[in-house]
């Protein structure tokens, strides 16, 4: 049982209503969560419109659920992790064995991504305090200052989701149990 309240569309309040059922209408199902983040509604908000930011910024798909899985794996969510897994790989068919790399925290096989990698595991595990060569060796993998910032973007969206998740130790949804 989860220690946060999971709203519903009729349990949450109406500035929080639509937007679950929106995702509901969305996913087939509604993620538990936003059930959790629909409790503060500017937390369901900041989520969803930080999360199509995210979606916007010049990394790839494949990039930017690189950090959302290393982090999620790092600060240990199980439901990031499995929803992230979930949409790697069945909506972006990502290779199977990159994924399950990054739910290990393992070296990468792609010197990119794995430089990605790395680099959000500095960003969150420094507090952005990245040092010099961590910096160099982000930039040196193909990177620049723009993707420097969409990865403390990215790792900032994880953040949300993974430290709510934790604290609510939020139910993995059936729809999400074979990815966890």
């Amino acid at each position: 049982m989860a220690r946060l309240t999971v709203q519903t569309p009729e349990t949450a309040a109406p500035e929080a209503a639509e937007r679950l059922l929106a995702a509901q209408k969305a996913n087939g199902f509604l993620p538990n969560l936003l059930g959790v983040l629909a409790n503060a509604p500017t937390a369901l908000e900041t989520y969803q419109v930080v999360g199509a930011i995210n979606g916007r910024t010049s990394l790839s798909p494949a990039e930017r659920e690189v950090i959302q899985i290393t982090a999620a794996s790092r600060n240990g969510c199980g439901f990031c992790v499995a929803g992230h897994t979930k949409l790697s790989l069945k909506a972006l068919k990502l290779d199977e064995k990159l994924v399950a790399d990054l739910r290990e925290i393992k070296a990468l096989d792609d010197p990119k991504l794995n430089a990605l990698a790395r680099f959000t595991l500095a960003l969150i595990e420094q507090r952005g305090q990245v040092s010099d060569e961590q910096l160099k060796e982000f930039l040196d993998a193909g990177y620049g200052e723009q993707q420097v910032l969409e990865a403390v973007l990215g790792v900032s969206l994880a953040s949300l989701c993974n430290y709510a998740n934790n604290v609510a130790q939020t139910l993995i949804n059936k729809e999400l149990q074979e990815f966890a």
